[in-house]
């Protein structure tokens, strides 16, 4: 049996699972073999306070792509997956490598994850990148899994109090993104006036179909870093297992439900190794449930 692999280009640290750090364990716990590039090297993530490290230049990051398209590898891989850029020029470097997967694999998945910012943070990337996700990263994506926060600066601002009025800005959204016939949005940390204070919700839309998975609310204090990171991995493994949107979503649910869960009070990370079977197999499942707009 070939084993998938997914070019996941991300950001790395040494100490703690975000980016990369985050993805590459559920990846392949999943089946899926990980080809990472590190878009940053730091000593450990924000959570912690001080780091050290770099942001790769754009050139480094072509460099390495050089490098694996020496040995064939790109055109092998059957999705790829991004989330912190570090800087608006790596975007356009991933963009090349989507392009290049797809020429040799036309179906093959680009999962963004537009990471910019979170409530009661509000943006936290450079200058150039929100822009370039709106206007360029969108049109290559065929699944895209922003926060509440991110989706919002997405669709330019506009605040969003309802899943309906979601669901009609997704709808908007979808148009413009690839193959919008079979495109997928998945809002994650969704809290709308229309939802119940006590859960929280994420939203998946295609441009036939909606639905909501809704967990209990954990007031976990500090939230661990590197749970969109995590989230987005484990959708992608789902969705090249064969799995449906509704299906995936749902399981990238529970796996996230269970790993935070089991999160000590205090600690900045999940605890992916200690509880690496609630990858595979979450102990407590949560289904998805159609919702119109």
């Amino acid at each position: 049996m070939t084993t998938p692999l997914v070019l996941t280009i991300q950001s790395h640290v040494a100490y703690g699972h975000v980016g990369n750090d985050a993805a590459m364990l559920p990846l392949q716990l999943l089946g899926i073999q990980p080809v990472a590039i590190h878009t940053v090297q730091f000593s450990n993530h924000t959570g912690y306070g001080e780091f050290k490290g770099q942001v790769f230049q754009p050139a480094h990051i072509a460099d390495v792509l050089d490098g694996l398209r020496a040995r064939g590898v790109l055109s092998r891989c059957m999705a790829v997956l991004s989330g912190y850029l570090g800087d608006a020029g790596v975007g356009e470097e991933i963009l090349s490598a989507v392009q290049e997967v797809r020429a040799a694999h036309p179906k093959a998945h680009y999962l963004c994850d537009p990471v910019m910012g979170d409530v009661g943070r509000g943006i936290f990337v450079r200058p150039g990148i929100p822009e370039f996700l709106r206007k360029r990263a969108l049109s290559m994506a065929s699944v895209i899994t922003p926060n509440h926060y991110e989706f919002e600066l997405l669709c330019g601002g506009t605040p969003l109090t309802t899943v309906p009025a979601a669901i009609k800005a997704a709808r908007s959204m979808l148009s413009h993104m690839h193959d919008a016939t079979s495109a997928l949005i998945v809002i994650t940390s969704l809290r709308t006036d229309d939802l119940p204070q006590d859960s929280l919700a994420t939203l998946a839309i295609t441009a036939d179909h909606a639905w909501l998975v809704q967990t209990p609310y954990i007031d976990l204090q500090p939230l661990p870093n590197g749970m969109g990171d995590v989230f987005s991995a484990v959708l992608l493994g789902h969705l090249l297992q064969g799995n449906t949107a509704p299906v995936a979503v749902a399981s990238a649910v529970s796996t996230l439900y269970a790993l935070v869960q089991r999160t000590q009070s205090g600690e900045r990370d999940l605890p992916l190794v200690a509880c690496r079977d609630q990858i595979i197999n979450p102990s407590e499942q949560f289904s998805a449930t159609p919702v119109s707009a």
